[in-house]
């Protein structure tokens, strides 16, 4: 292959995995940067998402653009049953713990996490739902023509990789339109910025922080929807743990609660996973656990050189 069909190979492979990253973390972003909660249960969530994605799936299973927008309809759905744990979330539990410190967010946060991994290694156990990557393709819930591949300037390109960018594209748009473009981004953000000034103007403080929180949750169902479909992750119940690691590394090399860096970090991360793993998989050297420790070694980069974050501001005063 050519030096340019590699570089070609590495950019597609590059903007897929920087779309799953985005969808990964954009929630926990919003959430953090709206609410100042750290949710250790987004990567539960987001597997949560994925099974129930896959049960739509395997219900109305379809072949070719109907599997597709079966697709939708299940992501449609996996985000309303996942928005609505996360606004039970919200309302029942984190609510009560606005007023106290970050480690009782964290240790409830996590608390949950545990509940939703047991619970749903009893239901997959229950209904026998063994945790198969390949077994999407074998219920034919995956249209035949996302996995076909095809030459450009000597690189193998796939029809999924270039699905995944345009799925993760398309969320960031829709969520920074709602941040920007709505009425109700607008209150989202004033309760944000100061929760009594928009209460005093009239603001539902309590319901806008419920939504702010359902609507990260649900992007967690939507990435968890595209994983689902990804030969890489699957449905199973460590995806809750497998996803939660790259979402965190994602807004803490952005800066903490920043869309942008958010964004900017998936980006980055992504480019780079794909070239460590072109690198160490496909290349002169062959070491398969290497691109997953490079994720790790930017994060810890980056908090060296930069421990605010690419896009975070830097706290004034100090010892």
């Amino acid at each position: 292959m050519s030096a340019l069909g590699t570089l070609l190979e590495i950019l597609v492979s590059g903007l897929a995995k920087a779309g799953l990253y985005a969808m990964m973390a954009l929630g926990l972003t919003l959430i953090f940067g709206l609410l100042g909660v750290l949710n250790f249960a987004h990567g539960a969530l987001t597997m949560v998402g994925a099974y129930v994605a896959a049960f739509v799936m395997v219900t109305f299973a379809g072949t070719g653009w109907a599997a597709v927008g079966t697709f939708l309809v299940a992501g449609v759905v996996a985000a309303t049953v996942v928005g609505g744990i996360g606004a039970a979330m919200e309302v029942g539990l984190i609510r009560k713990l606005y007023d106290r410190p970050p480690i009782y967010q964290i240790l409830l946060t996590f608390g949950v996490t545990l509940v939703i991994d047991e619970l749903a290694r009893i239901v997959v156990l229950f209904y026998g739902m063994q945790p198969r990557t390949d077994w999407r393709e074998a219920l034919g819930t995956k249209p035949a023509f996302l996995s076909d591949t095809y030459g450009v300037l000597g690189a193998s390109v796939s029809n999924f990789e270039l699905f995944e960018f345009a799925w993760g594209a398309l969320t960031v748009v829709a969520v920074w339109a709602f941040l920007n473009r709505t009425r109700y981004g607008l209150m989202v953000r004033a309760g944000s910025e100061d929760d009594e000034m928009a209460a005093a103007l009239g603001v539902d403080v309590r319901r806008v922080f419920t939504v702010v929180f359902a609507l990260g949750s649900a992007l967690a169902a939507f990435a968890g929807a595209l994983l689902m479909w990804d030969s890489a992750w699957g449905a199973s119940v460590p995806l809750a743990s497998e996803t939660l690691l790259p979402a965190f590394v994602v807004v803490i090399v952005g800066g903490l609660g920043t869309f942008r860096g958010t964004v900017i970090a998936a980006l980055l991360v992504g480019m780079v996973d794909a070239l460590m793993t072109h690198v160490f998989t496909e290349g002169i050297v062959t070491f398969s656990g290497l691109p997953e420790l490079t994720i790790f070694l930017i994060l810890v980069g980056v908090l060296v050189v930069r421990p605010q974050g690419i896009s975070g501001l830097a706290e004034v005063g100090g010892h």
